[in-house]
């Protein structure tokens, strides 16, 4: 299906939601915490140590629990009440926060500290990106998923000139402790603004997803789904390269141009700045140009723009350069993240965008180390340099293997026809494994076409949580095909159900137009037999 998001009324409409409305102001307050932390960290890691590599650390340390915890924090998300989720990792950010804060006023932090606290943080966002990625769609109507997702760019934007201009003030006025408090009282508010916000609750009679089950379901949902492979690719590639300018940006203020913290905050300003303008212009750039291109010319134009930062003459050149370079940003990263959200059926939308997570943060951190260290090989004018030139290349060189189209699938849930009969003998909820099997009459002539289409059918099994799948012929009927796949036991059997969703219809279907019986497909279900 082919989703034409032209038709989205305005940049603005999802706010004239109040349950949208009140969740975005809630991730505003909880980014601007996380922009105060990172500013702040990072410039107090320049008086704390001289070494590159450990001033990019502070982003790598803030980003590396993403990475590391993403997909736990996505099961967790998936399987227990999102909007009680959602507060405690606003706890956990202000219990961090203050830990900061009353350090800083004693005078004890050292630079291992530090990361290890701004380690600590990350944690927080690792914990609370995953769920509210997944309450997005069931808020918003689908026309108007990519303006909201834009606005969430917005947020982050917006986090991004206000969090560095109130920790620049608060730095040169009274110091760094009094950000971490200010940044406590922050987390505090959105905790609250969460609690207003009363969820539906998800409707099954099946009992809860365990916890182990859940992420290695999601993790082969995302393994078997090739949109959602190729999503991951391009934002780990995109996050590499763009790292280095973001990582390495006190640096940049205070060698390359020779300012202080004033410099710092007034470049991601602008880079902050220019990202809400992209955001609010997408609809209409929506319509001329699609998701690769989007992406292609996003990469390039930033690589650009990174480069022309750390080689022009004054800060009144390199400020626009930024500006530009957060608008190539936002198109960027939101047309790769609109990919992730349609490539996603609900029941697991939050292990999902997770995995979809740990990739951008996994380049991001990755980017954050290495180009650290060519800077202190070199300097940081190269290795800004060096990231701006290879990023394009190896995106040009992967393009088309990885291409991240505008074709979604429509994942909304779907009925699923001819119930299974009840079983003639009792099953324990957690017995099994359970076999299915499926039997075909084709037509051998059209065998070639029927195996690409079982292909697809494998991969959809596997993405819904079959541990293993089959496709056999008979050797004395060319036309017989039988098809089997496992479920780990009788109630993730049961839990396929719920997870049908019009796509899988139409696969299906697909299906079913080679089967050249009179009667349905024969499909059996078996349950494991110990045997002693």
């Amino acid at each position: 299906m082919h989703t034409d998001f032209s038709e989205t009324p305005s940049a603005l409409a999802p706010l004239r939601g109040p349950v949208f409305r009140m969740l975005w102001l809630a991730w505003l307050a909880a980014n601007v915490t996380m922009w105060m932390n990172e500013v702040t960290s990072a410039w107090l890691m320049t008086s704390l140590t001289d070494s590159a590599f450990m001033v990019a650390m502070v982003q790598a340390a803030s980003t590396l629990p993403v990475f590391v915890l993403g997909l736990p924090s996505g099961a967790l998300a998936d399987i227990i009440d999102r909007r009680r989720y959602f507060a405690a990792t606003q706890l956990w950010v202000a219990l961090v926060a203050l830990v900061l804060g009353g350090l800083a006023l004693a005078d004890a932090l050292t630079a291992p500290l530090l990361l290890a606290l701004t380690f600590a943080n990350g944690i927080g966002m690792a914990m609370r990106w995953p769920v509210f990625a997944a309450i997005i769609p069931d808020i918003v109507p689908r026309s108007e998923l990519p303006a909201a997702l834009a606005l969430n760019g917005i947020a982050m934007n917006m986090s991004r000139v206000i969090g560095p201009v109130v920790a620049g003030a608060l730095l040169a006025s009274a110091g760094s402790p009094y950000v971490f408090l200010l940044n406590a009282i922050l987390a505090v508010v959105a905790f609250a603004l969460i609690l207003r916000w009363r969820s539906e609750p998800r409707v099954s009679t099946l009992p809860g997803e365990r916890f182990v089950a859940a992420m290695r379901v999601g993790l082969q949902h995302v393994v078997q789904s090739p949109p959602m492979r190729a999503v991951l690719v391009r934002i780990f590639l995109f996050f590499l390269q763009s790292t280095s300018l973001s990582a390495l940006l006190p640096l940049v203020a205070r060698d390359v141009h020779s300012g202080k913290a004033g410099t710092y905050t007034a470049l991601m300003a602008a880079m902050g700045g220019g990202a809400i303008v992209a955001a609010l212009l997408l609809p209409h750039l929506r319509q001329r140009l699609g998701r690769e291109e989007f992406v292609r010319w996003g990469t390039i134009v930033h690589a650009a723009c990174a480069a022309a930062v750390v080689l022009v003459p004054t800060l009144w050149l390199a400020l626009p350069a930024m500006f530009i370079a957060g608008m190539a940003w936002i198109a960027t990263a939101n047309s790769l993240t609109v990919a992730a959200q349609m490539g996603l059926p609900n029941w697991v939308r939050a292990r999902g965008m997770s995995i979809y997570q740990m990739a951008l943060m996994g380049g991001s951190a990755a980017g954050a180390a290495l180009w650290g260290y060519v800077a202190n090989l070199t300097t940081v004018t190269v290795s800004i340099m060096v990231a701006s030139v290879v990023g394009p290349i190896v995106l040009l060189m992967t393009h088309r293997r990885v291409a991240v189209g505008a074709t979604d699938e429509d994942h909304s849930p779907a009925a699923v026809t001819g119930r299974m009969p009840p079983p003639e003998i009792e099953i324990r909820p957690d017995e099994g494994p359970v076999m299915v099997t499926i039997e075909y009459l084709i037509d051998p002539a059209r065998a070639a076409d029927f195996n690409t289409v079982m292909q697809d059918t494998r991969r959809a099994r596997l993405r819904q949580g079959a541990m293993s799948w089959g496709l056999f012929r008979d050797t004395t009927r060319p036309e017989r095909y039988i098809e089997y796949f496992l479920d780990e036991n009788w109630i993730e059997h049961q839990r396929r159900m719920e997870r049908f969703t019009a796509a899988d219809v139409g696969l299906r279907e697909r299906r079913m137009a080679f089967h050249v019986g009179t009667e349905p497909p024969q499909i059996r279900r078996y349950v494991g037999e110990p045997v002693s």
